[in-house]
């Protein structure tokens, strides 16, 4: 089927206009921004839904990811404050919020990121120590994102994270790090059993103190209460020497005769019981001790009303037979 002429010339006018609307309709991806440029110069920018352009005139500049983005920042070696080398990596994440600056402030925008992130990097970490390096990981992060969010302010670009992920010191470094660490561990061992003996010194002072004080009280308490014995010994014994000597003041020579054959007796019996005499042997008669208790028989006699008997003579005799003397009525 052949066209004529003017048909051909509405069927070619139809295409046209359907070349146009394509060309002029831009649907624009969420998650993106679009610039759009008119004969080489930007105009506007296109967001994310259908958008309509003039064709031919204008058209789509660069297409910019607003989403936050990682950039992995490479491995470098870094000199410290204190001359230690150490090879670091990290990582940073931004965000484009102006599409048309990060399109057309800079050129090629992740590796201006990328390289300004490295340059902060070894300013910030060669200003530190080694040992603040290692354990001053949250402040270097900071100190980074701050001083590189600064710089990309001008490009619309957000710096929302700047990580440091390894630090790696040389091996002989790392090595002397470690002895130092075990010396510093066995220092404050040394220092707590140190502590640990002084504290167990000072208690045990303190618990001989206290047990001395203790005995001191124990033996104060002691001497008091023999004291107090011997006092009322010594009471017992005035009494008992004053009732004698008014018996002697009144004639009465048997509670005489009472009072010293009790010595005698009582000293014989400590001989006796001396744990390191078995075998006793004095210059004395054994009818003296048996006459001294006739003398204590004589005197109960008398003491119970019994007018016979020997007498109310004085001691007896030290040369009289060792006879048990009889305790009923003499005739």
């Amino acid at each position: 089927m052949l066209f004529d002429g003017p048909e051909v010339v509405i069927v070619v006018f139809v295409l046209f206009v359907v070349l146009v609307l394509f060309a002029g309709i831009k649907t624009v991806p969420q998650g993106f921004n679009w610039t759009i440029e008119r004969f080489g110069r930007y105009t506007r920018t296109l967001h994310p839904g259908l958008n309509l352009i003039v064709p031919f005139i204008d058209r789509v500049g660069a297409k910019m990811n607003m989403m936050e983005q990682v950039l992995d920042v490479p491995s470098q070696e870094i000199i410290t404050r204190d001359n230690a080398t150490c090879k670091v990596d990290g990582v940073a994440f931004f965000q484009v919020l102006d599409a048309s600056r990060a399109a057309y402030e800079v050129s090629g925008l992740q590796n201006a990121i990328l390289n300004i992130t490295m340059t902060n990097i070894r300013t910030v970490m060669g200003s530190m120590d080694l040992d603040n390096l290692l354990s001053n990981r949250d402040e270097i992060n900071t100190r980074l994102l701050h001083v590189v969010d600064a710089a990309t302010e001008a490009w619309g670009v957000k710096i929302t994270r700047v990580e440091i992920k390894d630090i790696n010191p040389p091996a002989d470094l790392v090595e002397s790090m470690a002895r130092q660490m075990k010396a510093e561990r066995d220092k404050r061992a040394s220092v707590l059993e140190a502590e640990g003996l002084r504290q167990a010194a000072i208690l045990r002072a303190e618990g001989e103190k206290q047990a001395q004080v203790l005995q001191a009280e124990g033996r104060r308490e002691a001497a008091f209460r023999d004291a107090e014995a011997r006092e009322r010994l010594a009471e017992a014994e005035a009494k008992a020497t004053a009732l004698v000597s008014e018996a002697v003041a009144r004639g009465d020579v048997q509670a005489l005769n009472y009072f010293v054959a009790d010595k005698y007796t009582q000293a014989l019996a400590q001989f006796a019981h001396s744990p390191n005499q078995k075998v006793l042997m004095l210059p004395v008669e054994a009818s003296a001790l048996i006459g001294s208790l006739g003398g204590i028989t004589e005197l109960a006699r008398a003491a119970f009303g019994d007018g016979g008997g020997s007498g109310s003579g004085g001691a007896p005799a030290p040369r009289r037979r060792p006879t048990v003397p009889v305790t009923g009525p003499q005739e």
